[in-house]
């Protein structure tokens, strides 16, 4: 009689067939994976801000978001620009919503008649931004004559003088660890886990020199606040409460901004013209007036262009060599 079942060779490929199938869905789970970590943690959270902001105005007006019509996108950027939203944020919008169809299988909704509304909006707005202002030297000094020598103040002084001399990022300076500080014969070298221009996590570090003066040194600073805060490992800067007692809890980006506000109204400066990022820049802009190169500047501030080293150096550098000084007038 025929053999009617099924031999062991068919068996062999349907086990193979399903594990070739677990393995591509495997590999495919990987892949999403890797595509989720292709773009900073801060810019996907963004992104998905900017979505449901796009999704909620959709669904105030009953009109559809996924996949969304050539009018309906156009009357959500003009409805952008009527509220006053800022170009910079109209156009981290319109990046969410092509991602969003993208990720979706849809194509992307940026047509030549959105393009050229967003055009329109961009010349009629203006992209220029006023960004904050710079806390240069002089100021920084005029800061720390004010910073109570006890706990709270030795902490602050340690990160406002850190995060000027190695012109950090918010997010560079909150997440150093203890661990990360080596200590060298020209003061400390401080190694990056990542950053915003270094994604990958490449070794990046930076140079933390001594100051000449003992209550302007970041070096002595940093070390003043380890020995107070009797910290030996973990992150560097942490929050301290009512009681006095410092926590293992990393500060937040946003205490960052919180600390400097808090001292340009103790000087007499609107708070509201500085923020965190006004260390970095108030770096770039007071290395410019001293006559620092652009190079050395980069160098510190691991810019990747020397284009975005220029707008952080602020209109008090203006006047340096300017070509209207001393000609007779």
């Amino acid at each position: 009689m025929p053999n009617l079942g099924v031999t062991s060779t068919e068996k062999h490929d349907r086990t193979l067939q399903v594990d070739v199938g677990e393995t591509l869905s495997n590999l495919m789970d990987q892949a999403n994976t890797y595509i989720s970590a292709a773009k900073a943690k801060n810019t996907v959270r963004s992104y998905q801000s900017d979505w449901r902001h796009f999704t909620s105005w959709c669904e105030n007006f009953g009109l559809a978001s996924l996949p969304t019509t050539e009018e309906t996108y156009a009357l959500y950027l003009t409805n952008l620009a009527k509220d006053g939203f800022k170009a910079s944020t109209i156009q981290r919008r319109i990046s969410a919503i092509s991602q969003a169809h993208t990720a979706a299988g849809y194509e992307s909704p940026n047509t030549n008649k959105i393009r050229m509304v967003w055009a329109g909006i961009k010349r009629t707005i203006g992209t220029e931004e006023k960004g904050k202002e710079p806390i240069i030297l002089d100021i920084l000094k005029q800061i720390l004559d004010v910073i109570p020598d006890r706990l709270l103040g030795i902490r602050d002084r340690a990160l406002l003088l850190l995060g000027f001399a190695g012109a950090f990022r918010r997010s560079e300076l909150i997440g150093i660890d203890v661990e990360d500080i080596k200590t060298v014969k020209e003061g400390i070298v401080i190694s990056l886990k990542s950053s915003k221009t270094n994604q990958e996590g490449k070794k990046e570090v930076v140079a933390i020199p001594y100051g000449e003066n003992p209550d302007t040194c970041p070096v002595h600073a940093i070390n003043k606040w380890l020995e107070v805060a009797n910290i030996s490992e973990g992150a560097l800067f942490r929050s301290i409460n009512r009681h006095g007692q410092v926590s293992e809890k990393r500060l937040s980006s946003k205490a960052v901004s919180i600390i400097v506000k808090r001292y340009m109204n103790v000087v007499g400066l609107n708070e509201e013209d500085y923020a965190g990022h006004s260390l970095r820049s108030g770096f770039a802009t007071t290395a410019a007036m001293l006559g620092k190169s652009e190079r050395s500047i980069m160098k510190q501030s691991r810019h990747k262009s020397a284009y975005m080293v220029r707008k952080y150096i602020r209109h008090t550098s203006l006047f340096e060599e300017n070509a209207a000084t001393d000609i007779g007038l």
